[in-house]
């Protein structure tokens, strides 16, 4: 039997006349281009059907945070803590996602594109549905946690010290 496709976002449903939002707080049918919302704390931080792009969140505290149909392009999420964050229908694409904290996340239908994810916490995080296509997984913290996720033959390959350090297996020469 074949696996599920991932569900997609939906987009944000839009006025007319809407302009783009530039305020930090919690997100509904939206589009978020070019902002720089660094080092902003909103735990239980919500976003619904928004589209961010080349935005940049570096070291923003957005534990418990609900984050469905999103999607990232481009932005700058290194650093930020998505502790206990729930994800779903997010696409992550060319983003850089270094130290990105994700421990005891809920991730369901999300796929990470061509992101950095050096050195990120996927400990504890529940995995549903997700794609990682060629992302950077060097120095991934916990793992074990990608059980089921999907990834492309090559890039396993490329991450078979990663997939060892997880199973036990010690590499020798």
């Amino acid at each position: 039997m074949a696996p599920k496709p991932l569900l997609a976002p939906c987009p944000p449903d839009l006025a007319d006349d809407q302009p783009p939002t530039v305020e930090f707080g919690d997100l509904v049918d939206a589009v978020v281009v070019d902002v720089d919302w660094a080092g902003q704390r909103a735990p239980g931080f919500s976003a619904r059907r928004v589209a961010l792009r080349r935005c940049r969140l570096t070291g923003a505290e957005l534990a418990e945070a609900t984050i469905a149909d999103v999607t990232f392009d481009e932005c700058r999420i290194d650093l930020a803590g998505l502790r206990r964050a729930t994800l779903e229908r997010v696409v992550f694409r060319d983003c850089l996602m270094g130290e990105c904290d994700l421990y005891g996340a809920t991730v369901k239908d999300v796929l990470f594109e061509r992101c950095e994810l050096r050195e990120a916490t996927i400990s504890a995080a529940t995995l549903e549905r997700v794609e990682l296509r060629g992302c950077d997984l060097t120095g991934l913290r916990g793992g074990e946690a990608l059980r089921g996720a999907r990834m492309p033959w090559a890039e396993i390959v490329e991450n078979v010290a990663l997939f060892a350090h997880v199973t036990g297996v010690e590499i020798v020469d």
